[in-house]
């Protein structure tokens, strides 16, 4: 292999070294951001019963058919039929019961007429909702006047119509979101066999870095880098721990990483991979396991982003990813190399995002240098109604520290080694950020 590595060749070379976390069990809302590893039956048919969609009278079709509200169909109530009620009246001939959004379809009826298609047992016109019966207990009996007619099974939610038991509700590899969790709740699933989240730790080194909200001295800037990975590794779907800036001193490092192996599934560094001095983190994670050699330092064929360091350490042989440390070169770097990492933890069936064709937007042609792919900044806007492609405007320069234009982006331009030049109304490739 040559000594520049291409971005898909340090790319596949960590992905061919992260395996997939041991699944585990865990709590419905635990589980939550995690992926499934078996597939889930459904042990009951949902809804498990016949129910009712709305509130309002269980009837039998028989007994309303031709009602109008001239000349309504009067039927006796024979009681309520509530929600979670498991003691049920059979509906005879001429007869209906009070019944509840949810409440259980009791024998005899065949469909339920909303209340606001009867007198709501009050002996006049069409109402709009029913009495409370705390308030009038009256009209869980006496007379109850029908002015439409219903079809059987109309307002019925029927067993089985959501999901039937038996059937798969989710298949492995299904990531774990709201709807999800709902789901496994409502089949009566306690706990799911998952993936757990990655635990992601981010160092971020230099002796010029300063936390947010303390006062900056000569020479001295504030630290957005570990601010900006640990949100990505957020977004990315780990649980992601901010160590905050290391000074660029190889023990003080070298004791930071020891000791933050024990809660890392992966370790995340900025800065300090260059060939500076003061460029540590080299050094550092070239001896933490007494010069085994595991981590290799590489020149990639990009722009953004050329120093990039990957390999394994410590007792549990955990992958660490070792970024530049200028803030849009770390960004940059974190998309293409560590949020498939992290993905590929979690036992993500897909670990890369999606790219888009899209028509450039600019005022004058985009250049790269021959032989590197360079990530831009972009304005990506998909298509619209009977585009076939979306559109992308630069934001900004190509200077790796330009943080400020990189908060507007919302995608990268992908311009490929070969290209060096691009021109307006050109098709590119980018990689949308937001989706």
């Amino acid at each position: 292999m040559s000594e520049t590595w291409s971005v898909e060749e340090h790319l596949d070379d960590i992905l061919s070294s992260v395996r997939p976390l041991e699944p585990i069990e865990l709590q419905l809302l635990d589980a939550q951001g995690c992926v499934l590893v078996e597939d889930v039956t459904v042990p009951v048919s949902l809804p498990p019963f016949d129910n009712s969609s709305m509130d309002g009278y269980a009837v039998r079709t028989a007994d309303v058919r031709g009602a109008t509200e001239e000349f309504p169909a009067v039927l006796t109530v024979i009681g309520d039929v509530a929600a979670g009620e498991g003691d049920l009246p059979v509906v005879e001939r001429g007869q209906a019961a009070r019944i509840m959004t949810g409440a259980a379809l009791p024998p005899g009826a065949g469909a339920v007429v909303p209340v606001e298609w009867t007198d709501g047992g009050l002996g006049g016109g069409p109402v709009e909702a029913m009495s409370a019966r705390s308030l009038d207990p009256r009209g869980a009996a006496g007379e109850v006047r029908v002015h439409r007619p219903v079809e059987d099974g109309q307002h019925v939610r029927p067993r089985g119509s959501d999901v039937r038991a038996g059937a798969v509700a989710l298949s492995a590899g299904t990531l774990l979101g709201p709807p999800q969790v709902g789901l496994l709740a409502a089949i009566g699933r306690g706990t799911v066999t998952v993936r757990p989240r990655p635990r992601v730790v981010v160092v971020s080194t230099g002796s010029e870095l300063v936390q947010p909200g303390e006062q900056l001295g000569s020479g001295q800037i504030y630290d957005s880098n570990s601010f900006v990975l640990t949100a990505a590794a957020r977004d990315a779907g780990a649980i992601a721990y901010r160590v905050g800036a290391v000074a660029d001193d190889a023990d003080t490092l070298r004791a930071t990483i020891e000791d933050q192996l024990i809660r890392a599934d992966l370790v995340v560094t900025s800065g300090g991979v260059s060939v500076g001095a003061y460029d540590v983190v080299k050094e550092v994670l070239s001896r933490i396991d007494g010069g085994s050699g595991d981590v290799e330092f590489r020149r990639l064929a990009m722009q953004p982003g050329k120093p990039q360091g990957f390999g394994l350490i410590g007792p549990d042989r955990t992958p660490v990813l070792a970024l530049p440390g200028n803030p849009v070169s770390s960004y940059v770097s974190f998309e293409l190399f560590v949020r498939p990492a992290v993905r590929a933890l979690m036992g993500r069936a897909s670990v890369r995002r999606e790219t888009a064709r899209a028509r450039l937007e600019s005022e004058e042609a985009l250049t790269s240098p021959d032989g590197k792919r360079q990530f831009l900044r972009g304005g990506y806007l998909p298509p619209q109604a009977g585009e076939a492609v979306g559109t992308v405007r630069p934001v900004g320069g190509a200077g790796s520290h330009l943080i400020g234009a990189l908060a507007q982006a919302n995608s990268l331009i992908d311009v490929p080694e070969k290209t060096t030049r691009v021109t307006p109304g050109e098709e590119v490739t980018v990689v949308p950020l937001d989706q």
